[in-house]
This record gives structure tokens, C-alpha cells and sequence, in this order.
């Protein structure tokens, strides 16, 4: 007989699946956004306006960070968090090692939500949505992170 598997345990498997699947969907976005920075020509999904302009954020100033990406770093964040939230769940230290991530990307996409309003004074879809990806990652890795503590 099969010993039976505690809610809490149940409920954290099903909350790390929500988060490799917000994972996975924060690699595409992070993808499609990379290639817009590399891109020669305008994207026409993405440009709406002067407010809301892909290509106007991708390739400005501040798109990269000592040479690197920004979408870059947001492709490798989010694979860290899809690999923690896949391959290293039954680990006693992945909650603790994924609120960290979630956070650090958290305070990243902030402090770039900062860049667009006010420095740029244009938004980028993609952006706005790695954005939602990681607030939603955020709130989903407290949730693990609680569930493991009452475990």
C-alpha cells in the first residue's frame, strides 16, 4: 500500500506546475523579445504607437546591461525557474531557491516597468507581459514556500 500523499504536497506539485508552465510561457515571451532586439526591421505585432512600441524599448539605451540582453537575462531567469520548478521540486531547499529567483526577477522587471514609464515613456507588449509572467511566478512561489513550511 502506498502511503498517502499529505494536501499540502498535492497542492505544491499542482503550484509547480503552475509555475513552469508561467515558466515556459516566460521563455517565449523573453525569445520573441530577443529577437526583436536583434532584429533589423519594425515589428508590426508590437507597434501601436509611440506609447506602446516594441522596437523603441528593445533597442534603446537601456536594453542591455554591460553588453548583455535584457531579454537575455530574462530568458535565463525564467529557464532557471522552469528547471527549480521541474527537476529540482523534491528538494527541500527549491521553495526557498525559487522565492529567491521569483524575487530577484521581480525587482528586475520593476525596476524596468521604471525604464518604460518614465525614462522611455514607451511600454512594449512583450515587456508587460514577462512582467504579469513574473508577478504571477512571484505570488505562486509564496505560495509554495508557505505550503512547504506547513508541511
Amino acid at each position: 500500500m502506498q502511503p498517502a500523499v499529505s494536501e499540502s504536497a498535492a497542492d505544491n506539485r499542482m503550484w509547480f506546475f503552475v509555475i513552469a508552465i508561467l515558466s515556459f510561457a516566460g521563455i517565449a515571451v523573453s525569445a520573441a523579445s530577443l529577437q526583436r532586439h536583434y532584429a533589423k526591421s519594425t515589428t508590426e505585432f508590437c507597434d501601436f504607437s509611440q506609447k506602446f512600441n516594441c522596437d523603441i524599448v528593445n533597442r534603446s539605451e537601456y536594453s542591455e546591461v554591460e553588453g548583455i540582453p535584457v531579454a537575455a537575462i530574462g530568458l535565463l531567469g525564467y529557464a532557471t525557474l522552469l528547471f527549480l520548478s521541474t527537476f529540482s521540486k523534491s528538494r527541500a531547499e527549491t521553495p526557498n531557491r525559487l522565492l529567491a529567483a521569483s524575487l530577484a526577477g521581480l525587482c528586475f522587471a520593476l525596476y524596468l516597468t521604471y525604464i518604460e514609464a518614465y525614462e522611455l515613456k514607451t511600454w512594449c507588449i512583450l515587456c508587460v507581459a514577462s512582467q504579469a509572467l513574473i508577478v504571477l511566478i512571484t505570488a505562486s512561489a509564496v505560495v509554495v514556500k508557505l505550503g512547504r513550511a506547513r508541511a
